[in-house]
């Protein structure tokens, strides 16, 4: 198969990031990523560009990283408790899962995060504190801290409320 070699614009998954001299098949180029604007052909000129565009990737990419340790920070901060139904005998109805997970941080820290970002191996299903491993950024670290509650019953909310 003839291969050609193109320059990158932007990132693209499982081929590299902007200003990346990549090596694709002739069809893939000329059919895909030269036509929709996501690459260039290598040239000897084009080539020369490549020091600019080098320099607007390395800006891109320490604002992303201050923003993931920003990110980071905030979630080291949060507090977050979630309620689980329990029956007799402490068995769990239901399960904490990884988009309750990002529901509660959105609504408590506006962070917009992903299911999919949340490093939950199997949901959780009993009461206690977890330290929930948060995937912001390949270079940062980050945790959530979360308590699971039991859910009160109907009755006994229903006391407090009146109280």
């Amino acid at each position: 198969m003839a291969t050609t070699e193109v320059i990158l614009r932007e990132k693209i998954e499982n081929l590299g990031a902007e200003a990346d001299v990549v090596k694709v098949k002739r069809g893939f180029a000329r059919n895909f990523l030269l036509p929709q604007g996501k690459a260039f052909e290598a040239t000897k000129g084009n080539l020369r560009h490549l020091e600019h565009l080098q320099e607007i990737r390395a800006k891109r990419e320490a604002e992303e990283l201050a923003e993931a340790e920003n990110a980071a920070n905030r979630l080291k901060k949060l507090r977050i408790s979630l309620f689980l139904s329990m029956g007799e005998g402490g068995k769990a109805f239901g399960a904490i899962t990884s988009a309750d997970i990002v529901k509660e941080i959105g609504e408590k820290s506006r962070l917009k995060l992903d299911a999919k970002q949340i490093v939950l191996k199997k949901p959780i299903k009993t009461l206690g504190n977890y330290d929930i491993p948060v995937k912001i950024h390949p270079d940062v670290p980050a945790e959530v801290t979360i308590r699971v509650k039991p859910e009160e019953s109907g009755d006994a909310a229903e006391e407090e409320a009146a109280e």
